[in-house]
């Protein structure tokens, strides 16, 4: 998959063009990504992504925080794996932003070499957001390419997308958010130094730094799998205050990982977050802390066996 940061200085090759955000790349975005594969094919050509980086709401309002499903390396594999030959990776900023809706159609798509866009149902464009996609066709028909609306995807009768996985993650539903997604929703993360007070107790954890951006699921337990140096490990995730040793601590993500010796200090880690396992507590000492933590690695470990 070749991924261009600029537009191309000379005519494009033909390219049918999928637009919108992907974040979580989710059962919707999945069934957009397979029909715009499906169109490329029909017409013998490429099949593209068009993406902005940085996101535009972190340029557009920059206050907020995006609390993204997925980061942008994790959204191109997954790109890649669909079969997405080329990522039109290109930069957002103000100016960018105030690009009327068919400047955005002559000055992007056409240089992109679009004939065929496929973009869903609520997708916009253009300063504002005025853009619909019935003004892409109205656009298709002055500048002959073709567009594919897709219409909402659902499960159990509720629509599926960023903003509905995101409420089942921060409620810690993690099996609706991986029905919605089609595989497990994930952290991203550097592994930094910790208190060292797992490994004390015999349980040594990995403490991941995740991008300040990123969606945090809601506090407590989870059974994780990730893969280390190419071998899938299994293993059990704390995401919390610790309140046992702390009552006005950081947030922090720790994962204890089964069978793992190594070291894994400033390794970036993807960790697939599997099933909850439960809330956290606060405990009246160590010693109750490593029953917990006993009964809760059997848990991870049969909860991962079943998946």
């Amino acid at each position: 998959m070749k991924i261009f940061t600029t537009l191309p200085e000379h005519a494009a090759e033909p390219t049918v063009l999928a637009l919108g955000n992907f974040d979580g790349v989710h059962l919707g975005h999945q069934q957009l990504l397979r029909q715009g594969l499906a169109k490329a094919r029909e017409l013998n050509t490429h099949f593209s992504v068009l993406l902005f980086d940085p996101h535009p709401m972190k340029v557009l309002f920059p206050e907020r925080k995006l609390e993204l499903l997925t980061g942008k390396d994790e959204r191109l594999l997954l790109f890649e794996k669909m079969g997405v030959d080329q990522v039109f990776l290109l930069p957002f900023t103000m100016e960018f932003a105030n690009t009327t809706p068919e400047e955005f159609v002559e000055k992007i798509l056409m240089k992109i070499g679009a004939v065929h866009l496929v973009v869903g149902f609520n997708y916009s464009f253009g300063s504002h957001g005025k853009g619909t996609p019935a003004d892409l066709q109205k656009f298709g028909q002055d500048y002959h390419f073709g567009v594919s609306i897709v219409q909402a995807q659902k499960f159990e009768n509720k629509v599926i997308s960023s903003s509905e996985i995101r409420r089942y993650l921060l409620h810690g539903d993690i099996a609706m958010a991986k029905e919605m997604m089609g595989r497990a929703p994930t952290l991203t993360g550097i592994v930094g130094h910790g208190d060292g007070r797992g490994r004390n107790i015999g349980f040594p954890t990995a403490n991941l730094e995740t991008d300040a951006d990123q969606l945090i699921p809601k506090n407590g337990v989870y059974a994780v799998t990730s893969v280390i140096d190419g071998k899938r490990y299994g293993g059990m995730m704390n995401i919390g205050v610790r309140p046992t040793f702390k009552s006005d601590a950081d947030k922090t993500i720790e994962i204890y990982f089964f069978d793992f010796t190594g070291d894994l200090y400033n390794k970036k880690l993807t960790i697939y977050i599997e099933a909850r396992l439960r809330s956290e507590k606060k405990f009246s000492g160590v010693e109750a802390i490593v029953d917990q933590l006993n009964k809760d690695k059997e848990h991870a470990k049969k909860t991962l066996q079943n998946i």
